[in-house]
């Protein structure tokens, strides 16, 4: 292993020793119990049983086989969910013919950040995490199943699934994806006519027609955002089946990758020998293995969220702190926009997750001995499906990358160190995402230009006022305050503006998508505005540095003078909104935690962070 990943392995396990034995013994104490429809009283068991057609009522009131869970996020409004429509029939057959029976268990909520970007709705985008996480609970509660299928692809929607599974830590549980649309109209044309709108160069239709040509069939949007790195994680944590993250939805392939996982989780079972629960497969190793992919791929940084939040389910503290030290050692291994042209297809095509995972493990930057829902150890990630005949097969992946633009070999990788960076300084800790950001860029000192709202910096930009250079401040955005949105739609005035020569760069306590792009963006600041942090006391005009290079966030204010100052209000709009479903989320506002510690309601501050 690299000793720096080491290292920072070590340090995970002893910081979470206390947290990581409690959760441990929850879910060995559930184990021990045995299937918990067994201890159902008859009239439980008998609504359990209802609706179940008459040899799979049979099988499971005589406890011969198990009983596999169906948690789903369909709709079909996302392009993303609209394959699972038909996989329940599927998965159930598959388990049916495997020896086991399949129930669905219940839905989560899906929305789709592309369709709220700029809109109040997307202020309850984080929050469906936590709620995705307690509808997947719901959905378990009935102490019905030994295992659970959990179908899910997008943005809060998987990391929601996993939080709620790890609830359930003694079921194993495989994740099972759909795939990305083929490939639309290129990147970098959407790109060039998303800038040319800001500019006033190019109408709404043309606007329009660019994204529906981008946007345009089921699956997956193709850039490499929150959904798709959602995958690639999934994978490297050893929750999808090999390969499993990046095949069309229309590709025969899917649908038996989709049965495979229906046969594979039944044999995880704690009826067999192969016992392999969800709690234990992620443990400290696989958080790290998560981070470092996230790294080498330039992934987005709603992970610097997620993951921290997805650890904290499973008893592990996970610091922003480890993501800098491991991506002062991880190299950066592909370009997929917003970090180069190419999608995600282009990517899969190269050599895909197999190449990548091949490539990091033998460089010793991924734990090779970790349990997975494939088995002992990540060798089997070096493996490519395929079809021979209707069988799912795993055959040798390629040796060599297809295409060095877009997945390069770690001897020869795009830049020395991943594609995330933390920064400190005495407004707190942020997020730099620099894997999109040339490197003239990398260091921004200007003064600040300071917005309580999106929508206000968009007018300011309209109205020409901000034609030189500058730091947009856009503050109470963080999870206390609104939900913490994001804020991508400032990406193509702010290109618009650094185009023009100008220096240029964000500060905000709120997110950037995963597709964020070309110009630096300090995110996730924490304390945030709401919480009293300084940022919240950032006047117009004063001089800020960002320094992607040496890590620093600094505000030139003397802190005697920063002290003093009083904290700017919070707009009103914000006090107590209303509308669009905002006003249901009070509590979660109220309640949640910082975002260093995963913007979570339900663990919002782990003891040895506090």
């Amino acid at each position: 292993m690299h000793p720096v990943v080491q290292e920072v392995t070590d340090r995970i396990r002893q910081r979470s020793a206390v947290t990581r034995a409690a959760y441990l013994d929850r879910i060995a104490a559930a184990a021990e119990q045995g299937p918990a429809r067994s201890r159902l009283a008859c009239g439980n068991f008998a609504h359990g049983l209802a609706a179940m057609g008459t040899p799979d009522k049979e099988a499971l009131r005589s406890f011969v086989k198990p009983n596999v869970a169906i948690v789903s996020a369909y709709n079909d409004m996302l392009s993303a969910h609209k394959p699972f429509e038909t996989y329940p029939a599927l998965l159930k057959q598959a388990l049916r013919e495997a020896g086991g029976i399949g129930q669905f268990a219940g839905g989560v909520p899906a929305m789709c950040d592309g369709i709220t970007q700029g809109r109040d709705g997307m202020q309850l985008s984080l929050f469906s995490r936590d709620l995705i996480a307690m509808a997947t609970a719901v959905a378990l509660s009935h102490d019905m199943f030994d295992a659970a299928l959990m179908l899910g692809v997008c943005d809060k929607i998987v990391p929601g699934l996993v939080i709620g599974a790890l609830a359930f830590g003694h079921l194993p549980t495989i994740l099972v994806p759909a795939g990305p649309m083929a490939s639309g109209l290129p990147n970098k044309e959407k790109s060039r006519v998303r800038q040319r709108h800001a500019e006033g160069l190019a109408s709404s239709d043309e606007l329009l027609a660019a994204e529906m040509a981008s946007y345009h069939s089921p699956g997956t949007c193709t850039f490499y955002g929150t959904a798709n790195s959602n995958q690639m994680l999934m994978e490297v944590m050893g929750l999808h089946l090999p390969g499993a993250s990046f095949v069309h939805p229309h590709d025969p392939l899917r649908d038996a990758l989709t049965r495979g996982a229906a046969a594979q989780v039944l044999q995880l079972t704690a009826l067999t020998d192969t016992y392999t629960p969800i709690g234990h497969v992620l443990d400290e190793r696989a958080v790290v293995n998560g981070v470092v992919a996230l790294l080498a791929t330039g992934g987005s940084t709603n992970h610097t969220l997620h993951l921290p939040a997805i650890a904290a389910a499973a008893g592990i503290q996970l610091d922003w702190a480890d993501f800098a030290d491991l991506s002062a050692v991880v190299p950066l291994l592909t370009r997929v926009y917003p970090n180069g042209p190419a999608d995600v297809n282009h990517f899969h095509a190269a050599g895909g997750t197999a190449f990548l995972i091949g490539e990091l493990l033998d460089a010793g930057l991924l734990h090779p001995d970790v349990r997975t829902v494939a088995g002992h150890g990540l060798s089997a990630y070096r493996l490519a499906p395929a079809l021979e005949g209707d069988e799912l097969i795993y055959e040798s992946a390629m040796a060599d990358s297809l295409d060095l633009d877009v997945l390069r070999p770690v001897s020869k990788p795009f830049a020395a160190e991943g594609g995330l960076r933390m920064l400190r300084g005495n407004l707190g800790r942020a997020v730099i995402k620099v894997s999109a950001v040339a490197e003239q860029h990398h260091v921004v000192e200007a003064p600040a230009a300071v917005f309580d709202d999106q929508h206000d910096f968009l007018a300011a930009f309209a109205a020409g006022t901000l034609d030189h250079d500058f730091i947009a401040v856009i503050r109470y955005q963080g999870p206390a305050a609104n939900g913490m949105p994001e804020l991508h739609k400032l990406t193509p005035a702010l290109a618009v503006l650094q185009d023009r020569g100008h220096r240029v760069a964000l500060v905000t306590d709120g997110r950037m998508s995963g597709a964020s792009g070309k110009v630096p963006a300090a995110i996730h600041l924490t304390p945030e505005a709401a919480a009293g942090g300084p940022i919240a006391r950032i006047q117009d005009g004063d001089l800020l540095r960002l320094d992607a290079r040496a890590g620093t966030l600094e505000l030139a204010v003397g802190d005697e003078e920063l002290a003093a100052r009083a904290v700017a209000d919070q707009p009103p709009q914000q006090q107590a909104p209303f509308g669009t479903g905002r006003e249901l989320f009070a509590a979660f506002r109220q309640h949640v935690g910082p975002a260093e510690y995963g913007a979570s309601v339900i663990h919002s501050r782990p003891k040895a962070f506090a």
